[in-house]
Formats: structure tokens, sequence, C-alpha cells
């Protein structure tokens, strides 16, 4: 069996949150008796390490502004994360996916669907209010644990998910940028109206 789509779901699911896909693979692999998980994700420390990093994400990627800030520095976390998790898996199947090709694959997917999420995040955070950017962390949260863990029982079912999610997600980006790019040019023109405005109130 092809470890493929197994790699491309966890690419994609290390995009959005590369912590919670190393902690349910290694749990998985652990407790799951799932076989394609391999061992390194389900050693002590590891586990450790990704419960620790994913108590973090879910606090941060839930308070607006913070979650962009984080999506930041996680630009090149996640992609590397995405690779590595990928190599480790195509090493768990031999023959089936050089772990070169496995890295590349799991990485550009990875940063794909992490820039669909920052771009979403970024849009996001124009609303004022932080409840969307409480429900919007909840249902990539849930998105990946489902997927995650459906690919280690149906791994072709599970990518051809994440094959519509990250392409709807690409189309979101188009109407998200329009949108930050809206809230850039009013938030230039109210500075630019206070400023004017500023000479009249000091005469």
């Amino acid at each position: 069996m092809t470890v493929l789509p197994l790699i491309f779901t966890s690419g994609w699911a290390s995009g959005i949150n590369a912590y919670a896909v190393v902690m349910l693979l290694g749990l998985l692999g652990r407790f799951g008796g799932a076989d394609s998980v391999p061992p390194v994700l389900e050693r002590t420390d590891v586990l450790i390490a990704a419960i620790v990093l994913f108590l973090c994400e879910a606090v941060a990627d839930k308070i607006p502004y913070v979650d962009s800030v984080w999506d930041a520095v996680h630009t090149v976390i996640r992609p590397i994360a995405g690779a590595v998790v990928a190599a480790l898996l195509a090493s768990q199947h031999p023959g089936s996916l050089g772990q070169l090709a496995a890295g590349a694959i799991g990485g550009t997917t990875a940063l794909a669907s992490h820039l669909v999420k920052a771009s979403v995040r970024m849009a996001v955070n124009t609303s004022p209010e932080p409840f969307s950017n409480i429900v919007i962390s909840l249902l990539e949260d849930l998105a990946v644990a489902g997927l995650v863990t459906l690919a280690i029982f149906h791994p072709w079912v599970a990518a051809s998910i994440a094959a519509v999610l990250l392409a709807a997600g690409l189309l979101v980006v188009w109407f998200a940028f329009s949108r930050i790019r809206r809230f850039l040019a009013n938030r230039r023109e109210r500075r630019a109206r206070r400023m004017r405005q500023t000479p009249l109130l000091g005469s």
C-alpha cells in the first residue's frame, strides 16, 4: 500500500497545527496500534513536547492578533514539521516512496495549508469581536484531529477530504485578501483623517 495519501494528509494537517499532528500520530501509534506510525513519534519525550506545544498553540490560536503573530513565527516551523513527518512516514514503508520525495510533498502541502490558514486568520482579525477566532480555531483543531485519525485507517478517503479542503481554502484566500486590503485602506484613511484634524484642534 502506498503511503502517499497519509503523507499528503499529514502535510495538510501540519500546515494547520503541526504539534497536533505529531501528538495524534504518536498517540495512535503507541496506544492505537497504528503500524504506519514511526516509533520515534511514539517516544515519551516526543509526546510530552508535542502535548505541551499543542496546549500553547491551543491558547495562542484563539486570541485575535496573537494568532497572526503565532502564524508568522510558524511559517518556517510548520512546513519543516510537515516535511520531517512525511519523511518519517516514508521510512516506515520502504519502497513505497522515497524519503526525499515524501519530505518535499509533505513540506509543500504544509506550506500551502499554512498560508491558507494564516491568510484567513488575518481576514478574521479585521472583525472587532473575538468569537470568530475561537470558532475557527476549534473547527481547525477538529478537522486536524478527524483527518489525521481517518488517515491512519482510511488514507485515501482522508487525502481526498484534505485535497478538497485545501482547494476550498485557496479560493477563500482570494476573498480574504480583498477583505484585508479594504481593512488596511480604511485604517490608512482614518489615520490620514486624524492627522488632518489635529492642526485644527490645536489652533
